[in-house]
């Protein structure tokens, strides 16, 4: 370990030419030779495309999320085997590799990159500051490195040691110093704390910085990660290189990719954000005195780099750039590559059922369609998927080639090239019609199955349903009416909930026994169909179709469902995603009377849309009902009084609470949504609620008491928002909602 002070950095006239790659793994978690493949495979392209820089995600080795087996001493004691099984191979021969993985320390278990070169380990940089909100749970399992001062001495495992000849080597915060450059690390989390490690690291001469990331897929958020990267090199200069997961590593989090690398505050490569390779490696060669004359140009930075607090390095006396060669191509600024937010609810979704599919030893999807907005969604997804693996097939991929023919059940040498011949052998469809659905709904799902080129079932419930009430009136003596026929709430929602709950139990059994049916091997996976607005109000019968054994649409709005089945139709070419969504959302558990048609909205006495607007306030800023009461007085003043607001909160709260206690039984769903109210790990509350909330609803009406009578300026309406009363809610009186607190 050597101070940096009296290195002199090597710069001059012939430019500073360096190769970095970063990439895209798909790992899995706990599953080391899978994450071991991956990570020779992309060392491999590094090195054969010349790089001498590698940057790998974070804990890349174990996989992101192993959550409790990293409790586990097998879980670090195969890390390092397979760290070792790396080192005395040839794979970092020539090149710094980034590698991630847990490491216990004394009694501290860590998440580090472990950096090495030429078969050794030349340091073990701990994680600083730890994702602990939202989806992740990092101090669960890790603690933060909190000295700042000199590097300590970290002895390896016995085993590690005598196999690399190597005793010990320095742990904790800081950089590489080698003769042409610096090279320093930040993982993840820190490049969005308050104070970046970034900031004091290029004061002190880092000019490569490396993101080792473990981040998850969120509608409408990638342009805050790719802003983060700018904005750390904009104004003092630098290369940021950030290397992600792409997948579905075992959980309900896709892990969206796109690797990159921002020179001086410009993104000059770029990686897919959805994908269904395994391992997708981007190269850029950069001027690192391009970094040093930006640097120069900034009167405060040199200021502040002339009293900088020191950072400790090691040195490794060896050169990594190249001098100035025509033979090599600078990487210029290139147009960042966003997705419009139906193009990730394809995507996304289409990419984490096909890892999910492929590695849990399924041989296919069942969905129960009711030609309605939500099931139609997933099912477009589906169809995306099976688009995806044709093209990527196409394109060459023997992974995702192999991986189909398997679940495909192809006879030796074919192989999926049509989508709808694909589909016809990986998805079923069912449409459970009663006496109680439309022609409309029948007819939508067939149709959208034969676009897809799905194999379609139509069964009827009713001799199921009759026969479940036949058992009932012999043990009670009654048989219970819809309300349109003069029965209470009570047998209403009774009467709704038979179909529904028929329909669940017969989803099952059709996806464990027909591929029996069809002499094929394996099982189907069922999948949902809820969306996260019903999850929040708790529109949807407990262990009713919405249970399954995955949900890819279980965190994205109706909204945007909407939104992307307008886009599917023409884009994915379902064109009959544009009649279904155009049709009144509806779930035909009812008759149909002439002066009677059920429709979700008015069952939930509140619109999608004022869904939305609940659940981000809810989840994401944080409002008990007083506080989103006084929020919505703003928003909707022009339109509501405050005691119409104060009704529909008090409204929303009662249902949500009334209905809480289904989230703990929410069919795993894909996160795509901040406002999730996705019960096992992202919005932790009870279940059991007084759903009166009498001290808060109280606080509401002392609040409207005083506001009456008083002259209240509100803010100019947004053009969105509704134009009449009437648009922002219906019936917010109807007790008898059809599927509350059941």
């Amino acid at each position: 370990m050597t101070d940096s002070s009296y290195i002199e950095l090597y710069v001059d006239c012939r430019m500073r030419l360096l190769k970095v790659a970063t990439c895209n793994l798909n790992q899995w978690a706990m599953e080391f030779e899978c994450n071991m493949k991956n990570i020779k495979a992309s060392i491999s392209q590094a090195k054969a495309a010349g790089a001498v820089i590698r940057l790998g995600p974070e804990l890349e080795v174990t996989g992101y999320g192993c959550e409790d087996h990293f409790l586990e001493l097998d879980t670090l004691t195969h890390a390092w085997e397979c760290l070792k099984e790396l080192l005395l191979g040839d794979w970092t021969d020539g090149i710094l590799c980034s590698i991630g993985m847990p490491v216990i320390k004394g009694a501290e278990r860590y998440n580090c990159q472990v950096l090495c070169m030429n078969r050794r380990i030349i340091m073990i940089r701990p994680k600083l500051w730890l994702a602990n909100d939202g989806n992740y749970r990092e101090l669960r399992w890790f603690t933060a490195w909190k000295q700042r001062g000199d590097l300590d001495e970290f002895h390896l495992p016995i085993d590690v040691s005598e196999a690399l000849s190597q005793t010990s080597v320095p742990f904790g915060y800081g950089y590489i110093q080698f003769i042409d450059t610096a090279v320093a690390v930040e993982v993840c989390e820190e490049l969005f704390s308050p104070v970046p490690p970034h900031a004091e690291l290029a004061l002190n001469g880092v000019e490569v910085f490396m993101n080792a990331s473990g981040s998850h897929h969120q509608l409408r958020k990638l342009d805050i990660r790719l802003n983060a990267f700018m904005g750390a090199t904009n104004a003092r200069g630098g290369v940021y290189m950030y290397s992600n997961q792409q997948g579905c590593d075992g959980g309900r989090l896709y892990y969206d990719g796109c690797a990159c690398i921002v020179v001086n505050g410009h993104v000059v490569a770029q990686g897919s954000q959805f994908s269904l390779k395994d391992v997708e490696v981007i190269i850029s060669q950069v001027d690192l005195d391009a970094v040093a004359s930006l640097r120069g140009s900034i009167s405060s930075f040199q200021e502040q780099a002339s009293c900088k607090v020191k950072v400790s390095s090691v040195y490794v006396p060896c050169k990594l750039t190249q001098s100035f060669n025509l033979k090599m191509t600078l990487s210029s600024p290139k147009k960042i590559m966003y997705h419009s937010p139906q193009e990730e609810i394809a995507f996304g979704p289409a990419c984490w059922l096909w890892d999910y599919l492929r590695r849990s030893g399924a041989s296919g999807f069942l969905l129960p369609l009711s030609g309605g907005a939500d099931s139609s969604s997933v099912a477009a997804i589906v169809g995306c998927m099976c688009q995806l693996v044709v093209k990527e097939i196409g394109n060459g991929d023997e992974q995702v080639k192999t991986d189909a023919r398997r679940i495909g059940n192809y006879s030796d040498g074919e192989f999926p090239t049509d989508s709808k011949e694909f589909a016809k052998r990986i998805f079923y469809t069912v449409f459970m019609g009663s006496e109680n659905s439309s022609k409309e709904t029948k007819m939508r799902a067939k149709q959208l199955a034969d676009e897809i080129g799905a194999w379609h079932l139509d069964v009827c419930i009713d001799g199921v349903v009759s026969a479940v009430l036949s058992l009932f009136q012999t043990v009670t003596g009654k048989r219970p009416r819809y309300k349109v026929d003069g029965g209470s709430n009570a047998e209403n929602l009774g009467l709704q909930n038979i179909q529904a709950r028929m329909r669940m139990v017969l989803a099952f059994m059709l996806a464990s026994l027909l591929p029996w049916v069809h002499s094929k091997p394996g099982f189907y996976l069922v999948l949902g169909s809820s969306n996260v607005d019903e999850g929040l109000r708790g529109y949807l019968t407990k262990y009713d179709c919405s249970s399954a054994d995955i949900n890819p649409i279980g965190s994205i709005s109706k909204q945007d469902l909407r939104l992307f089945l307008r886009w599917a139709a023409t884009n994915l070419g379902y064109q009959s995603l544009a009649d279904i969504e155009a049709a009144p959302p509806t779930a035909e558990l009812e008759p149909i009377r002439s002066d009677y048609t059920q429709l979700d909205e008015v069952d939930m006495g509140m619109t999608y849309e004022e869904l939305s607007v609940y659940g981000r306030m809810r989840k994401i800023f944080r409002c008990g009902p007083v506080s989103m009461f006084k929020n919505l007085c703003y928003k909707w003043g022009t339109k509501l009084s405050p005691a119409e607001v104060a009704e529909k909160v008090k409204y929303f709260f009662k249902y949500y609470s009334i209905n809480r206690h289904k989230m703990t039984v929410l069919t795993p769903s894909y996160h795509a949504e901040s406002y999730s109210p996705e019960d096992n790990r992202f919005d932790l509350r009870q279940f059991l609620y007084n759903s009166k909330w009498p001290y808060q609803f109280k606080k509401i009406d002392e609040i409207v008491d005083g506001l009456n009578g008083d002259s209240v300026a509100f803010p100019e309406e947004e053009e969105e928002e509704a134009t009449s009363s009437q648009e922002f809610g219906v019936v917010a009186a109807n007790s008898g909602d059809p599927r509350a607190g059941l």
